[in-house]
């Protein structure tokens, strides 16, 4: 395939990354990029493939290989049983009035959060907001439609939350364009209750946006900024978990394009409002507070390529303090990421195992799970290779 190099080239310009980035993004150096890119070395197999994909964000492989069409999303995400009822409920218009009475501000807000509730602390948290989140969109939607004043500013406010939990359900599923429709429409919500509040939590889940968008980190990091701009640190916990987790989006943006001074620069003001707020503060939602801060260093120096200060960074955090069985799994498979730039296979299925054990769905629709099961099911080391043939099996990834 002669023209591949020229395709894995296109993208990795496109994706904003230099060569040693990508490498290491895939275990591999600037130089193996290089001989790629220029022909010397011919197309990698499956699974390096397939790491490619993800880092680039390509979605169909013929977008790389020029040949048959094999969606990367079939082999290294899987769609949850929900998603079509998400969609829905997401892509239906309610055009017409309801003689049905609006909700009150408190039935707002309790369904709102035990809706959070079942994201956080349900170990299989997609199918839990997914049975709820269709008849919450559409009756706060209603409500909005029905009230007047600040009553329609705490229900705009609401409705915000519910498309970010919405985000939250399509995130790592093949729909890509859901992602898209949710941050915008509570970026919008939030800026109709022209709540500042709202408007920075809706900026932070537009990162993950942007992010997924391929969106330049100058315009994630601006919009963070310009986000928390809006909030009063000193006003007390609300306004400075925000303005410190918009801090640490700006961090993550920076880091994500190997800006490394940038990154710790955003990430130390992140530090010091996780310092202010308390080591047993953590948000009830965002869960902002001194672990999340803690355990996003480990995410920062992986995609900076410090595999070992990455791997320092995960002896350091205390997950058992994060009250989100959701984020105690992702933090650990980013830990199982430090672990892989180590080449650290014994390691990486023994924390994908436990992050598993901490939130099954977190671990079957994550990326980097999935494609380094992949990866690791053609390792030789016949110590790992019984356990990674069972985490196949439990997330549901096809390997030989």
């Amino acid at each position: 395939m002669p023209d591949f190099g020229k395709r894995l080239r296109h993208h990795r310009t496109r994706k904003g990354l230099t060569r040693a980035v990508l490498g290491g993004l895939v275990g591999r150096s600037a130089e193996w990029v290089k001989a790629i890119e220029t022909g010397r070395l011919q197309v990698p197999r499956l699974p390096l493939l397939l790491r490619l994909a993800e880092v680039l964000q390509v979605k169909d492989l013929a977008d790389l290989t020029g040949e048959q069409r094999l969606s990367a999303t079939t082999v290294t995400r899987d769609a949850h049983e929900k998603l079509p009822a998400i969609r829905t409920a997401l892509t239906t218009y309610h055009l017409t009035s309801s003689d049905t009475e609006p909700l009150t501000s408190r039935q707002v807000a309790d369904r709102v959060r035990h809706g959070w509730q079942l994201w956080h602390g349900n170990r299989n948290h997609r199918s839990g907001v997914a049975e709820v989140i269709p008849d919450l969109l559409a009756d706060i939607q209603r409500t909005v439609r029905q009230v007047e004043g600040n009553e329609r500013r705490r229900a705009l406010t609401a409705l915000a939350q519910v498309y970010h939990l919405a985000q939250l359900y399509v995130s790592f599923q093949p729909a890509q364009e859901l992602v898209t429709l949710t941050g915008d429409r509570a970026m919008a919500a939030a800026q109709d209750a022209d709540d500042p509040h709202a408007i920075a939590v809706a900026a932070w889940y537009m990162n993950h946006v942007f992010r997924d968008a391929g969106e330049r980190h100058e315009a994630r990091v601006d919009l963070a900024m310009s986000a928390a701009r809006l909030v009063k640190p000193a006003h007390g916990p609300e306004d400075l978990a925000r303005w410190g987790l918009l801090q640490l989006g700006a961090a993550l943006s920076h880091a994500k394009v190997g800006k490394s001074g940038d990154a710790w620069r955003y990430w130390d003001r992140a530090d010091e409002a996780a310092r202010r707020l308390g080591d047993q503060y953590a948000h009830p939602y965002l869960i902002f507070g001194r672990g999340m801060v803690d355990a996003y260093a480990v995410t920062m120096n992986a995609d900076l390529l410090q595999g070992g200060s990455a791997v320092r960074a995960a002896t350091r955090i205390d997950l058992a303090s994060m009250p989100s069985a959701t984020r105690r799994s992702f933090h650990l498979i980013e830990s199982a990421r430090a672990h892989d730039l180590q080449n650290e296979d014994i390691a990486v299925v023994h924390l994908l195992n436990k992050a598993y054990e901490e939130s099954p769905e977190t671990a079957r629709y994550n990326r980097f799970a999935r494609s380094a099961v992949i990866r690791l099911s053609e390792s030789r080391n016949g110590m790992i290779r019984d356990d990674v043939r069972s985490l196949a099996r439990r997330i549901g990834v096809r390997v030989a």
